[in-house]
Order: C-alpha cells, then sequence, then structure tokens
C-alpha cells in the first residue's frame, strides 16, 4: 500500500511525532502506544483494499476508529465517520449519498448493513507489522455527520486542512499533555480534542459510548489527564459524579451548547487551577473562536473584523462566519448551500449584544412562541442554572389553550428528586427567582423535577 509522503494527512503527522516521548491512546478495553503507528497496522492485509475507496467508519469501539482514521487518511478516496447512535433506518441513505463500496468493523462483529458495501475489513487494537511504503498519497474526504432538517442526516465533507486550520501548536499545546472528552470522536467536536492531542504531542484517553460517567472519570484520573473537553450539559453531568473529584485538570474547554455564566463558575470553582475555556463551532462553520476569560458570551469587537482569519457578521439576530475552516460543503445536492454566495455560513445561532459582550440566546428553530412573543429555551435555562438548589434544566414548550405555548422546565436539583411535600414551595421559589430576572411572558409555566434529563449522543440536551 502506498502511504502519504506529504505532511498534510494524519498519518504523517502521528509518524513525524514518534521520537517524542512515550504517547498513548487509551480505550475502555485496549490502548495503543502512537510509536507503534509509524511501523505497524491495525488493519492487516485488509488495507490494502480500502485504497482510493470510499469509506464507512461503522466500528462500535472509538479506539479502533481512530486507529483507523489515522491509517486511510491519506489512503481512501472518502472517510464516513459513522456514530454509533445513527439510527438504523439512516444507513442506506449514507451509503448511497456517500457511494460507500467499503466498511471498516472492529471485532464486535459487521453491523447488519456491512454486507450491502461489498468490502468488509475488520480493525483492532492489536497492532501488526507491515510494510509502510511512501507515496504521493490520495486527498482525503472526511465526511461527518449531522443533523437535517428532514430527519435525515446531512453530510458535511471535510478534509485534513480545513479540520486542522483551527489548531495552533501554542497555548494549551504548548506542553505534552493527556487529553480527554466525553464527546465521541466521530462528532466534530471530538474529532477536533483527538486532532489536539495527535498533533501537539500529547496522549488521549478516549471515551466509551456505554461507560457511566463516574467510571470514565475514574479511568481519565488514573492516566493522568491534564485537558478535557466536552459540552455544558456533559460537564453538569460529571460534577454530580462524585468521581470528578478525582481529576486535577490544567485546561477545562466546553463547546457545543451554550456556556453560561453558571456552569463557568461551577467549574472554575471545583477546579481552582484549571483555565477554564468555551469555543464556539458547528460541524460546517467550523470553530470559530475560544474564550477564557471565565466570563459567558464573547467580545463584541470580534464581529465585524474583515480580514480576520475568520469574519464573522450578524444578520438578523443570526451568527455567520466565514474561513478556512468551513467544510467543503455538503455531498448529495439536495441540500441548500453550505454557505451563502459571500463564503458566510449561516450557524442559525441567535445571538444579541449587551454593551461589549455578545451572548447566544438559543437557535433559530428553537423558538417557543408564547402568546406571539419569542421565548429562547436557552435563554430561561441560564437563569434556572443560577438557582442555587438546581444542578441542570432543560426548558420544552407545551401547547397551551390560552397563549398557543408555554414553557416547561424539568428541572434536575442538587440534593436529589423531591417528590415530597416541599417541592411544591420550592418550584414556586424558583419561579419567583425566574420572574425577577425574565419578562413575564419568559417565565415557566410549568416546572417539574425529575430525577435526570437525557443528553444526546452528541453530549447535547435532548429537547425533544
Amino acid at each position: 500500500m502506498r502511504r502519504p509522503s506529504s505532511p498534510g494527512s494524519l498519518w504523517h503527522a502521528v509518524a513525524a511525532a514518534a521520537d517524542r516521548s512515550r504517547r498513548s491512546l487509551w480505550g475502555a478495553e485496549a490502548s495503543v502506544e502512537l510509536a507503534e503507528l509509524s511501523e505497524r497496522s491495525s488493519l492487516g492485509d485488509g488495507r490494502d483494499a480500502l485504497c482510493g475507496r470510499s469509506v464507512l467508519l461503522a466500528t462500535v469501539d472509538q479506539l479502533i476508529a481512530t486507529l483507523a482514521l489515522i491509517e486511510l487518511d491519506g489512503v481512501a478516496r472518502r472517510i464516513v465517520l459513522c456514530p454509533p447512535d445513527l439510527p438504523p433506518e439512516h444507513i442506506d441513505f449514507v451509503i448511497a449519498v456517500a457511494e460507500i463500496d467499503a466498511c471498516v468493523v472492529d471485532r464486535a462483529g459487521p453491523p447488519a448493513h456491512a454486507e450491502r458495501v461489498g468490502c468488509v475489513i475488520a480493525c483492532y487494537p492489536e497492532t501488526r507489522p507491515a510494510a509502510l511504503a511512501t507515496g504521493d498519497g490520495v486527498p482525503t474526504e472526511w465526511v461527518l455527520l449531522t443533523s437535517g432538517t428532514t430527519g435525515l442526516p446531512k453530510l458535511v465533507a471535510h478534509n485534513f486542512a480545513t479540520l486542522t486550520a483551527p489548531i495552533q501548536l501554542g497555548g494549551p499545546l504548548a506542553q505534552p499533555a493527556v487529553w480527554s472528552t466525553f464527546y465521541d470522536i466521530r462528532r466534530y467536536g471530538g474529532l477536533q480534542i483527538l486532532l489536539r492531542a495527535l498533533l501537539g504531542g500529547g496522549s488521549m484517553v478516549l471515551s466509551s459510548t456505554h461507560e457511566p460517567v463516574g467510571e470514565f472519570l475514574c479511568r481519565a484520573a488514573r492516566h493522568g489527564i491534564t485537558h478535557v473537553s466536552g459540552t455544558p450539559s456533559h460537564w453538569r453531568r460529571a460534577l454530580m459524579s462524585p468521581a470528578a473529584r478525582h481529576i486535577d485538570p490544567r485546561y477545562v474547554r466546553l463547546s457545543g451548547e451554550i456556556a453560561d455564566q453558571a456552569i463557568l463558575d461551577r467549574l472554575t470553582a471545583f477546579f481552582p487551577r484549571a483555565g477554564i475555556a468555551h469555543a464556539f463551532a458547528s460541524t460546517e462553520a467550523g470553530v470559530a473562536f475560544e474564550v477564557g476569560d471565565g466570563r459567558a458570551g464573547f467580545p463584541a469587537q470580534l464581529i465585524g473584523q474583515p480580514g480576520a482569519v475568520v469574519e464573522m457578521k450578524v444578520v438578523e439576530g443570526s451568527l455567520r462566519i466565514r474561513s478556512p475552516r468551513t467544510a467543503l460543503g455538503y455531498l448529495g445536492g439536495d441540500d441548500a448551500p453550505l454557505a451563502a454566495p459571500d463564503g458566510f455560513v449561516d450557524t442559525g445561532d441567535m445571538v444579541e449584544q449587551r454593551g461589549e459582550r455578545c451572548f447566544f440566546v438559543g437557535r433559530m428553530g428553537g423558538i417557543i412562541n408564547v402568546g406571539g412573543q419569542k421565548v429562547h429555551p436557552e435563554e430561561v435555562e441560564a437563569v434556572i442554572n443560577t438557582h442555587p438548589s438546581v444542578d441542570m434544566v432543560v426548558v420544552r414548550s407545551r401547547r397551551s389553550p390560552i397563549t398557543g405555548a408555554i414553557a416547561v422546565a424539568d428541572v434536575v436539583l442538587k440534593d436529589g428528586f423531591r417528590p415530597d411535600a416541599d417541592a411544591e414551595m420550592l418550584k414556586r421559589d424558583i419561579v419567583a427567582f425566574c420572574r425577577r430576572a425574565l419578562p413575564a411572558h419568559k417565565v415557566p409555566g410549568v416546572i417539574r423535577f425529575v430525577p435526570s434529563l437525557d443528553v444526546t449522543g452528541a453530549g447535547k440536551l435532548a429537547r425533544r
């Protein structure tokens, strides 16, 4: 098999760092030293069969997925990163749109759809000696899946250059690090952290889809993690676990959801030695910025800077981004163009400027219409999350015969589920708390105490 000789491939980046201090990838059940990957293969004899193909990466285990990514970039024509929670009914759509003609699976065995693509190759954590000839390589598309408006996923195409454009080998990357993330690496947020670890000379502890939060934190602590990433929902759930006391990171990063002041303050207090940063990114637009001053929102001066590496503007309240980090486009052609003719991508995230700061208030499609007035669920959640008795909250819409809809808040309490008589008093207190901070139409009409909240495979609150 011909290996890419250009530095513009993930395999080359890993091989070039092989002479650095001992670095590893740790999965839930196995681990691999990165130096092995310059001379050994996890795909074995099946590797040559994948050259120039459009490959569906359909493994269950994240370590196996990572090894396959390292081996296939610069070899496969296209790699489609299939998250493990992709509904089976969407698989045929992905196979057709991405012109899949090969599939990589792990030792758990091929999924039901694998036989439809003809070529099925198993990948294992046990690497084997292999002759790795260099060559010109092939330009590989990396395809990530994101939710579509029709229910079917959108297939967003990147390449090594667009995915690594946000990564600067400085700041958190200046010293060897042990990275970890609650994200799955087959989603944009998790893939960014994996690339930071591999390109920055660090190691990484990979999460596992069905691993309880406490077990993951204990495992991460055993490997001495220094840099950790997740959504605000990931972090709220982590802080509920006693195992959070076992980790002592130097750097904590939030992305994927609005980072309100409550979660930033909680993390600052819980990890006093760590730098706390929150970033904004989308699968289509890439990473826009990172804020590390401990405050919610971002400086308004970032908006409207012509010639900046990442240009941002706000049109009708929605943030739009243009940068070299933007994806190449959608596969298939049925979707609207990824970017407008001027190159800006509409993120659909709504922004309000207050003084010298801009704040995210919610998604364009997530507004609750209460008597003709708009309510962003995230704005209400940001207020309730600051209540001293609240650990976590999600706000949803419920139909109302009077106003058309009302906001309903499902709340997880810090001292646990409260079905007792005192619960009604606490509900009234939370409503009063909201009335002091919000206009009347944004105050939840119903407060419900629940033992837990569902989180999607992307680490975001499940709102439907």
